[in-house]
């Protein structure tokens, strides 16, 4: 397993971030008002999360892994990286339901969409009346829990 280093990436390094998504991850749109987290091996972008600002509350999204790096659990690396450092009770995910557990090792629970606040509710129904498989989570911390 390599040793990652994690960056927040500074909205400068858009085109950077962009040109990853392209290789990795066609048709998502980075914005430079999103917290993005950058994980590198060497000198390399190897896996990247997004936190969207939706309301009060933040969506994450676009969790890419390079795909010649992809099963040596990078993206898990990242995510336990991000549960440390960047999670809190207002993060919400939606998962694939084929990543749901993968979601659920790092604190995010399934919600029911009714749970969701509003503005995250609206863009949930969007993405899953376009057909997308889609769960609602939202992130626990431990003591949040009990």
């Amino acid at each position: 397993m390599p040793t990652l280093k994690f960056e927040h990436l500074d909205p400068i390094k858009l085109p950077l971030l962009k040109r990853f998504y392209k290789q990795h991850y066609p048709g998502t749109k980075p914005k430079s008002d999103e917290l993005t987290i950058a994980a590198y091996d060497e000198l390399t972008m190897v896996a990247v999360v997004r936190f969207r600002p939706v309301s009060n509350y933040r969506l994450l999204t676009g969790m890419a892994v390079n795909e010649s790096k992809r099963g040596i659990g990078l993206g898990s690396l990242l995510l336990e990286y991000c549960q440390n450092e960047i999670l809190q009770e207002n993060d919400f995910c939606f998962s694939y339901s084929h990543l749901q557990h993968f979601y659920e090792k790092a604190q995010f629970r399934e919600i029911s969409s009714e749970k969701l606040p509003n503005d995250l509710k609206t863009l949930f129904l969007r993405y899953s009346q376009s057909g997308k498989d889609l769960i609602p989570m939202q992130f626990f911390t431990v003591q949040d829990e009990d």
